[in-house]
């Protein structure tokens, strides 16, 4: 085991390096499923955690990625991205034993203090090799396979968290129902298996090679480095785009767990679940829009994934008008599977695209830039939420068409804005503007969206009969895909004129 960098890195060191990079995911995957998302959220809300708390917690890692920028400063001074990766790694890892602890305290506020505490350590020293981390990617993954790369690592990852997302929760039901101790030890114990799979991971990183990146010539000015990226017009315009998109993204994503909990009843199992259904689709479709990456743009992919996932923010507010009604749980399906779907294809393409416009020896001041951005506006974005909860929980805003006939009176339910519903409105607005802001970003390579929907058609059929046998159900998961495949980026009022056009060409198909 080695952590130190080469001169040189032969073809086949590079190729076997990249089996260890899908590895490391592997047991980054793991760690995550376990240590974040339901997971997490179900832990806070057993030890008492309030809404504040909550934001907070989903607030911690974005805020963390802000030690990118500082890191920069490390990355040049001991030249060995590897070592910095390694060791902040296995330092950030280590932190998670302050959540193992958390069961032998009484008192809860100090036990959430310390949830607290070691999220900020865990996320903080994480960000830092982070930095490291994603300049060592540029130069190790060739550019014109990067897309295909990623998907691969992702699909083959995520398939690893669902079977992990599976046994957690059959152990979490099996605590229950079979011991009498508190349920948050069964989570420390999901926390601690984390943890080992985290360092497992350490092992990979190490037998990864690294290229000794070239002395700067001139004195490196972190001030000076942040203003670059603002300076390049191109850069800029994707700035403004990832940070609208993350704040967008990040106001409605945390609370939608507490909303399923607190508004539809429905248990930790069932939310699982849900979150599996999500996970196993974007599986599927990482491959396809891995290629379309590659062969497109990350852009093009961009442009047809982001309506449907802000499309599918919005249809959250539609799952009570204003109670829980029959149509509730298919609906809430549904957005899950949109969810997975274009979910697979942000995931691929929204760091791609930042890896890929920065330019060859400023990756990690560009890259950073990025991150911080990013983070700022994923930090503030669910700390925001959290605030105002409580603020819209008294709050109604109510759309009712009424028609009266001299013997009855008929009420249609079309908009019913309560609580949580206000800040999915609020995030598919701001979801609106940001793909407008994706719109000036250029890229080498993008092309016409119809070029890439004429083959999507073709590709999502396909990868729709993976997914089910039953013709109803491909027709109904294809139909949100095409109809955002067709969203004007300037201008989301052509989304009512589609579905005609869209049912027309399916037919055709």
């Amino acid at each position: 085991m080695t952590i130190e960098s080469k001169a040189n890195v032969t073809e086949a060191e590079n190729e076997k390096g990249l089996s260890y990079v899908i590895r490391d995911g592997i047991s980054s995957q793991i760690l995550t499923t376990l240590v974040s998302g339901a997971f997490l959220i179900a832990f806070a809300l057993e030890l008492g955690a309030s809404n504040i708390i909550i934001g907070l917690l989903a607030s911690i890692a974005a805020f963390a990625q802000l030690l990118q920028l500082p890191a920069i400063y490390l990355i040049e001074k001991i030249r060995n991205r590897k070592k910095i990766v390694f060791i902040f790694a296995a330092l950030s890892r280590s932190m998670l034993l302050l959540l193992i602890i958390i069961p032998f305290i009484s008192n809860k506020a100090i036990g959430i203090t310390l949830l607290l505490l070691g999220l900020v350590l865990f996320h903080g020293l994480g960000a830092v090799g982070g930095s490291a981390w994603n300049s060592w990617m540029k130069d190790l993954i060739p550019q014109k396979t990067m897309g295909a790369f990623f998907s691969k690592r992702m699909k083959i990852s995520l398939i690893f968290g669902i079977a992990v997302s599976l046994l957690a929760s059959f152990f979490l039901d099996y605590w229950v129902e079979s011991t009498t101790y508190s349920p948050v030890f069964s989570y420390v114990i999901l926390f601690g298996i984390g943890m080992l799979a985290g360092m497992t991971g350490l092992l990979f990183v190490s037998k990864i090679p690294d290229v000794e990146i070239e002395v700067r010539k001139d004195k490196l000015r972190l001030l000076q480095l942040f203003k670059k990226p603002f300076k390049d017009l191109n850069f800029r315009n994707l700035l403004v785009f990832v940070s609208s998109w993350s704040f967008a993204i990040n106001l409605a994503q945390p609370f939608f767990i507490v909303y399923m909990v607190q508004l539809l009843g429905y248990s930790m199992k069932s939310i699982i679940f849900l979150m599996l259904l999500q996970q196993m689709v974007t599986v599927v479709f990482l491959s396809m829009w891995g290629k379309y990456v590659d062969k497109f743009s990350n852009k093009s992919v961009m442009s047809i994934c982001g309506p449907l996932i802000i499309l599918s923010i919005l249809g959250w507010t539609f799952t009570t008008l204003p109670e829980v009604h029959k149509f509730t749980l298919p609906l809430v399906i549904i957005l899950h599977i949109a969810a997975g779907i274009a979910g697979a294809g942000i995931m691929v393409a929204n760091g791609n695209i930042s890896l890929k416009l920065a330019p060859k020896g400023e990756a990690a001041s560009y890259l950073a830039t990025n991150s911080a951005l990013t983070s700022i506006s994923a930090g503030i974005a669910p700390i925001v939420g959290g605030l105002m909860a409580d603020f819209f929980s008294t709050r109604a805003l109510t759309w009712t068409l009424t028609y009266t006939t001299p013997t009855k009176l008929m009420q249609l339910p079309t908009l019913n804005l309560t609580q949580w519903d206000f800040f999915f409105f609020f995030a598919f607005i701001i979801g609106v503007y940001a793909l407008h802001r994706l719109s000036l970003v250029r890229e080498e390579g993008e092309v016409d969206k119809k070029k890439v929907m004429d083959e999507l058609f073709s590709d999502f059929r396909s990868q729709s009969l993976t997914l089910t046998s039953f013709q109803g159900m491909r027709r109904t998961i294809s139909t949100p895909v095409a109809l955002v495949a067709n969203v004007s980026l300037t201008s989301v009022r052509q989304v009512v004129k589609l579905p005609k056009q869209i049912l027309k060409k399916i037919r055709r198909k």
